[in-house]
């Protein structure tokens, strides 16, 4: 549906989940289709044309978004990580990005109302990993094939380790409200990397 809008179109749908994103973030699993309409200054009608199935179909549109906002907001480091200086920056994106968010996960609390057993959700959620997953082994790569790590350093291995470790500090960070356990898990993979890397001659 999204292609065959408008110009005009595509910003208006854009705006209502830019809107329930925002609802979502600050009432939670209470928020409602009211709660949305008035936030983002649509009517009934429309948030029924943009989303016609109604609130399920909104919820993974936002699903959808914050899986987005979760790689973007690690940019541009996460695209460029051939060096060691751009790992710490990655790193600290990421720290920076889930301590803002603190103990509440925008995408838990939105499978929470759509289950993650709903094929449209579970659709984001692999996505999401295997993407994020791919960008790790790239920089991971890029550090291989620069010489910086050897050539048989197991890219994929430390890619699927660092991203385990990531989504088990934010379950930790999000039981306990803090980050420590992250900071720990993404430190300690990249000092494997570093202990690993090859002798500068």
């Amino acid at each position: 549906m999204t292609a065959a809008l408008t110009a005009k179109g595509r910003a208006t749908r854009a705006r209502i989940v830019e809107s329930a994103a925002l609802v979502l973030r600050e009432v939670g699993p209470v928020a409602t289709l009211d709660d949305i309409r008035e936030r983002s200054g649509t009517s009934k009608s429309q948030l029924f044309h943009y989303f016609p199935e109604g609130k399920d179909q909104l919820l993974l549109a936002v699903a959808q978004y914050e899986a987005d906002r979760v790689l973007s907001d690690q940019q541009p480091y996460l695209s460029c990580l051939a060096t060691w200086k751009a790992w710490g920056l990655w790193r600290d994106a990421v720290v920076a990005r889930y301590e803002a968010q603190g103990d509440t996960c925008p995408l838990g609390t939105l499978f929470q109302q759509v289950g993650r057993s709903t094929p449209g959700a579970r659709a984001i959620v692999v996505e999401l990993l295997r993407s994020w997953q791919e960008h790790l082994a790239a920089g991971i790569r890029a550090l291989r094939d620069a010489g910086l790590l050897p050539a048989s350093y197991d890219v994929d291995g430390a890619a699927a380790s660092l991203l385990a470790g990531i989504q088990g500090g934010v379950s930790i960070m999000l039981a306990t409200g803090r980050a420590d356990h992250l900071k720990a898990a993404v430190d300690w993979s990249i000092t494997q990397m570093r202990e690993a890397a090859v002798p500068v001659r």
